[in-house]
């Protein structure tokens, strides 16, 4: 797959179908062709081509998405940078992607030893007649460069290739028999795998179409969906949790959503199943990694869907349980997850030692816990990291967190380990309950003494409107850490 050539086979299959939309611009497949080249030509005069890298630091729109095109077209690599960064962040993001041009909105004045371009230039080119030849790219050359969230460490860039990709969307579209009468609704932040993978590239490959939210909103969601009728849409359990909190009578017509895609956190079961009966379209969990593409494992479309689990491994691809001699362990037991396929990331850009750590024999080691029950369904545990020792005996946040979650009432839930003097660690809840909940804290506790054992239970159950978020919309458990290590003034 060339993926600098692919729009001009959309063009040529129909050239006045819808490709790509935001809340300002509708775009056919020529008129993304059009962009696209104009782009690609701007990019060749900053001095990018082939084997450089463009960072693009846009918020949601259509422009982000031609501009990656716009830089394979000329044979470069592209690493999507948060816009929330701050000018420290991004400095550190370009320079160590070795970036050649900078690609955003507002900051020109940034130390940067590349060229900058800025959006307002993007948009005013229209100059049709420009058309740069793809480049013909090869399936180990260097395509997107995403930076990990930095929760174990400084970000890290992870290298994805031409070929990673391919296959990535070759197994989502399989799994989940996207074609061209589809269309994707992007809520997700387009400096992530899953937006860029999932909700960009997959329908695209299949001549389907995407339409970008500038970011996900409960109060604009339905009406986006009413209006774009989408097929499909990938969302964080954080969104559910709000569309699941929306008072009673909100009955938005969503008969053209075919299905829902739950990733990035483990979801609740029981916040499934809400989200199903509620809104009547079915909500598939899956699990995957920036260093995996985008996915690996995912609930089957049609077949058993297990709640709880984050279902079979996708099309291409082998989930195998470690223990902690590397090696296999037996149905049922508990280990490291690792991955292996075509989807592999080819590692982390410019650490050798850092990717010797986790892709081991051909797997990827991704650093989480989990079993295959009989059925070959992975069951995540919780994250090794985050596991806390509690007087030697190893608790994982996540079975607390479901514990809490078993009350219709908890909307989210984070556990996390605070230091003690006698036990070394002890976990500490936080929890988000439903707009007028009766439920106190000690009903909290309750709730988990009906499924834990004594030395599970939290310690404190802290409840909040909110919860910190980082830059996807997963929980932000370091934050929660570094508060429990502040002392109170």
């Amino acid at each position: 797959m060339n993926w600098a050539a692919v729009l001009d086979d959309r063009v040529r299959a129909d050239r006045d179908g819808l490709c790509l939309a935001d809340q300002h611009l509708t775009l056919s497949n020529g008129d993304v062709a059009q962009r696209v080249n104009t782009l690609a030509a701007q990019i060749l005069d900053l001095g990018a081509g082939p084997g450089s890298v463009v960072a693009v630091q846009l918020r949601n729109r259509v422009e982000l998405v031609i501009a990656i095109f716009a830089a394979w077209r000329v044979g470069a690599a592209v690493t999507p940078v948060n816009p929330n960064l701050t000018d420290y962040e991004t400095e550190h993001q370009v320079r160590d992607a070795r970036a050649a041009v900078l690609i955003g909105d507002g900051r020109a004045e940034l130390p940067f030893d590349g060229r900058y371009l800025d959006i307002s230039d993007i948009v005013a080119a229209s100059d049709a007649d420009v058309r740069p030849q793809p480049h013909k790219v090869g399936g180990d050359d260097l395509a997107l460069v995403i930076y990990t969230s930095g929760t174990t460490g400084s970000p890290k860039g992870v290298m994805l290739t031409h070929a990673n990709l391919t296959a990535m969307c070759a197994s989502l579209t399989e799994a989940f028999e996207i074609t061209a009468a589809d269309r994707c609704l992007l809520v997700l932040p387009l400096f992530h795998a899953n937006a860029i993978v999932l909700s960009t590239l997959t329908p695209f490959l299949a001549g389907a179409s995407t339409f970008i939210a500038p970011k996900f909103s409960v109060d604009t969601f339905f009406p986006l969906v009413e209006q774009f009728r989408p097929t499909y849409f990938s969302a964080v359990p954080t969104v559910y949790a709000m569309l699941d909190a929306l008072p009673s009578g909100t009955e938005p017509d969503v008969s053209s959503l075919r299905f829902a895609i739950g990733g990035a956190a483990p979801m609740a079961a029981e916040l499934i199943e809400r989200i199903e009966s509620r809104y009547g379209f079915p909500l598939v969990e899956g699990y995957g990694l920036s260093e995996g593409t985008c996915a690996s494992v995912i609930n089957p479309l049609h077949g058993v869907r297990k709640p709880g689990t984050v279902g079979l491994p996708l099309p291409g691809q082998r989930v195998e349980i470690l223990g902690s001699d590397g090696t296999p362990v037996a149905e049922g037991e508990t280990g490291e997850v690792a991955i292996s396929g075509p989807n592999v990331m080819a590692g982390y850009l410019g650490k050798p030692d850092e990717t010797a750590k986790v892709l081991v024999d051909g797997r990827l080691r991704t650093g989480d816990v989990g079993y295959l029950d009989a059925d070959g369904y992975l069951v995540l545990v919780d994250r090794i990291k985050d596991m806390i020792i509690r007087g030697g005996e190893n608790l994982y946040p996540k079975e607390i967190e479901t514990a809490l979650y078993h009350h219709e009432d908890v909307l989210e839930a984070a556990v996390v380990g605070a230091a003690d003097p006698v036990y070394g660690e002890v976990p500490v809840a936080y929890v988000t309950l439903r707009a007028g909940s009766p439920l106190t804290g000690e009903d909290l506790f309750d709730v988990c003494r009906k499924t834990l054992s004594k030395f599970k239970l939290p310690v404190e159950i802290v409840t909040r409107e909110s919860l910190p978020k980082n830059a996807v919309g997963k929980l932000d458990k370091p934050a929660l850490r570094a508060e429990l290590r502040t002392p109170a003034p």
